[in-house]
Formats: structure tokens, sequence, C-alpha cells
């Protein structure tokens, strides 16, 4: 099972694994004796669980379950994206930024959605802009949850797929299906607030 690699998912063999973690930076993956197994472990997300493979002596040194804590360098070579939400649910936009040139990148705006929802939505965007550029830079988001949706393939919003609520999930379905079609092919990296301060996809609203 490969949790970040060039693809994510439940596979049945090395053959198909090794292709999609090697090369590819800080992979993620562990082979398990059941599906079952494999499947809880996909969706709950468990990092002792997981192999690892850093694609450099560069690269951050990764954590195992014996670790206290994780060094994890500034990888200025990303974009980063965060949403705001006036409300919640409020009006909502997010955007993307480019760390080393600090240009928007992109930026959605919507009338009636979640905070959590709008960092799930402009991960996939990021995701999705970066497929179309051909372009392998990480991505920084400041949270944890849409880093794991997105991972998972899968909004976990409770919000009712009803009026008012109902033109957005299907724009969450659509970034779903990318996901699923596309997978999560750079490195989704968490932004480490507490020490380099408000990210820069920041809207400045709090």
């Amino acid at each position: 099972m490969v949790r970040a690699g060039k693809k994510v998912g439940i596979f049945t063999s090395r053959n198909e694994v090794q292709p999609l973690v090697v090369g590819f930076p800080a992979a993620k993956y562990k082979a398990f004796p059941s599906l079952s197994q494999a499947e809880e472990a996909l969706q709950q997300g468990r990092e002792p669980y997981y192999q690892t493979k850093p694609a450099s002596k560069s690269r951050p040194r990764i954590r195992h379950a014996r670790d206290e804590q994780v060094e994890v360098p500034f990888v200025r070579e990303s974009i980063a994206v965060d949403a705001a939400c006036s409300g919640n649910p409020g009006v909502l936009e997010y955007r993307g930024v480019d760390l080393q040139t600090g240009k928007e990148l992109f930026r959605q705006r919507f009338e009636l959605w979640t905070n959590n929802v709008g960092e799930f939505l402009a991960l996939v965007h990021g995701l999705s802009y970066l497929h179309q550029s051909n372009e392998t830079k990480s991505i920084y988001s400041d949270s944890k949850i849409a880093i794991h949706w997105v991972e998972l393939g899968k909004c976990k919003s409770t919000l009712k797929k009803t009026f008012p609520y109902l033109p957005l999930w299907q724009t969450v379905e659509r970034a779903e299906r990318w996901l699923q079609a596309n997978g999560v092919h750079v490195p989704l990296l968490k932004w480490k607030t507490s020490d380099w301060g408000e990210i820069p996809a920041d809207f400045g609203r709090k």
C-alpha cells in the first residue's frame, strides 16, 4: 500500500509499488498481511505504519515510531495554498502562491462553504496546476485535515448535500474525481506556522 508516491492506493504486488516510490521525495509505503489492514491504514493515515524513502541526502529526515520529533527544513521550490472563510459556513476564498516569486498562481471564490473544504479544494487545485504545468514542486498547507482528506482522495465534510450547499458539493466531487484519476504526484507538506509565521497564501483576515 502506498500513502505518498507517484500514485496513492492499495496494490497487490511489489512490482506495482516499486515504480511509484522510487525517486519520489519522502515516499511512504508498506506491505500488509491482509486487505482489511491495508484499507484501515490508508484511511486512518497512521504514520508509524509506513516505510519511508527520502529522495536524497538533502531531503528531510522522516519520522519513525521511535522518533520524538521530525526535522523538516523549509523547501522553497514549492507553492503554498490557503483558504479563508467569512463565517462557518460563509463566503469562501482560496488561493495558491509561488514561494520563490510570491506570485499568486490561482484564486477561487465561493458564496457559501466552510474553511476545511476550501483548504481541500486549494490543495487539489495546486496538484492540478502542477500537473498541467508538468512541475514537481511540493505543496504547503497549514491544514492537517485537508492534507489527510487529499491523501484519502475524499472530502470528509459533514455538510449535507442539499440546497444551498449542493452546487459546491458538485465542485468537491469534481475534485475527488480528479484525485481518483491522477493521484497525489508531489509531496504535500505541513506548513510550520510556529517557526515560519503565517503561510504566504494566507488572506490576513485573522
